[in-house]
């Protein structure tokens, strides 16, 4: 599990809530159910809206993957595919659907299962990137969905300001408590910029980070699987692979292939 999105709003929260306490303000000014309840309710409502509801139900299930951060680092599959290629070279192709039920996800598993059944190169790299620009097309969906979100909060906050202040202005008769009811006025306000910059921004942005990590790793998986398919030695798949990877695996944990050729 990758902590940093827990980290960072964490410390984003303490830090606003460090700014309060040393202004020797009330933390409890700030957290009022009525504004809290229009901006997050009707961010979400307008979210959905805005969607369909297959896109709301599939950014609602990123969450989890958001929290988690990537399975795999894009180098940690090198040694996987190494490994790969040279069993292929020593045993044959078909020798690879031995690994099936170790694959450390269902797009490597299917690539080998294809690879072991004999699929053309071409067919194959077809197949492998249809699947990847398909698990593409579901990460911008989620990764769109709250940033929208973050689009939408600022504006509803304001909304909920103005209907704060048109409240405020019908108790103009009432002077003692014009000040207390324009600062919870502009609480929707707050809230709306809060919400949209420490929680449904980063959130849309962390996807984004995860999809491209994701990416990569599947581009590395088929990229090494058709070296192997080609009969590439293991150290040219090694060598190769690295190259593709944009951060490189670190040198204690780059083990050497046998000079294999």
């Amino acid at each position: 599990m990758d902590p940093a999105f827990l980290i960072g709003v964490v410390l984003a929260f303490g830090a606003l809530f460090a700014m309060i306490s040393m202004e020797g303000a009330n933390v409890s000014a700030l957290i009022l159910p009525p504004p809290m309840v229009l901006v997050l309710g009707s961010t979400i409502g307008v979210g959905i809206a805005s969607h369909t509801l297959r896109d709301t139900i599939l950014s609602v299930k990123s969450l989890g993957r958001m929290i988690r951060g990537p399975k795999t680092t894009p180098a940690s599959v090198i040694p996987l595919l190494v490994r790969y290629a040279e069993k292929a070279r020593n045993e044959g192709l078909l020798s690879l659907e031995q690994e099936l039920d170790t694959a450390p996800d269902l797009f490597t598993r299917q690539a080998l299962q294809a690879l072991a059944d004999g699929t053309d190169g071409e067919d194959l790299r077809q197949v492998m990137e249809d699947e990847m620009s398909a698990t593409a097309t579901r990460n911008r969906v989620a990764s769109k969905f709250f940033s929208s979100l973050g689009g939408y909060a600022p504006t509803i906050g304001i909304v909920g300001t103005v209907v704060s202040l048109t409240h405020v202005l019908e108790k103009l008769d009432k002077p003692d408590t014009l000040g207390p009811m324009i600062a919870s006025a502009f609480v929707a306000t707050l809230w709306g910029l809060l919400s949209a910059n420490f929680l449904w921004n980063p959130i849309a942005g962390r996807l984004n980070r995860i999809a491209a990590v994701e990416e990569e790793r599947m581009t590395l998986v088929t990229e090494g699987l058709l070296a192997i398919q080609a009969g590439s030695a293991p150290r040219l798949v090694q060598e190769r692979l690295e190259a593709l990877v944009s951060v490189k695996p670190k040198a204690s944990a780059k083990k050497a292939v046998g000079e294999t050729s």
